[in-house]
């Protein structure tokens, strides 16, 4: 048996996992929330926070109803691949990313009730962010990569 939208599932996952694996490392390396490391000084650190809200801590603790749009999110990306359409290939990693994204922050809101960030670049001022973010906005691209890929569909002249 072939599993359909196989890059979706393989997208997921390994989102999911290297998501996962790096916040494990974060909060395991780290002393307590705060504490930096820098790779590039000035430019780019590991710096532990934990984020009660959304994308750029929007709506700093509403952290209930984020877990349950995650969810929300997630089990509709598993029905579209599981009982839609085969989709195309750029489909396939764009959702299986947003995917993997959506499920990793999901299961820190919903165990911790935070999501644990660490990827702080400095130079530009931006956000502290994790790789379910990074994910979610490949995945966003793939769509986009998708979307130019189709060709649109021919009329007959009468």
């Amino acid at each position: 048996m072939r599993l359909k939208n196989r890059f979706f599932w393989i997208a997921a996952l390994v989102s999911f996992f290297l998501d996962q694996v790096t916040k494990y490392w974060v909060v395991q390396t780290f002393d307590s929330e705060g504490t930096t490391m820098p790779l590039i000084q000035g430019v780019f650190h590991f710096t532990y926070v934990t984020n009660t809200g959304a994308a750029f801590s929007l709506f700093a603790g509403k952290v209930e109803w984020l877990r349950w749009l995650s969810l929300a999110v997630s089990l509709a990306l598993i029905a579209l691949a599981w009982f839609g359409p085969v989709l195309d290939f750029w489909e396939r990693l764009g959702y299986g990313f947003i995917l993997g994204g959506a499920v990793g922050n999901g299961i820190d809101r919903f165990i911790l009730g935070y999501v644990v960030d660490f990827l702080d670049f400095r130079l530009i001022n931006f956000p502290v962010f994790n790789l379910a973010d990074v994910f979610i906005n490949i995945g966003i691209i793939c769509l986009l990569i998708a979307t130019f890929h189709k060709t649109p569909t021919s009329r007959k002249s009468r």
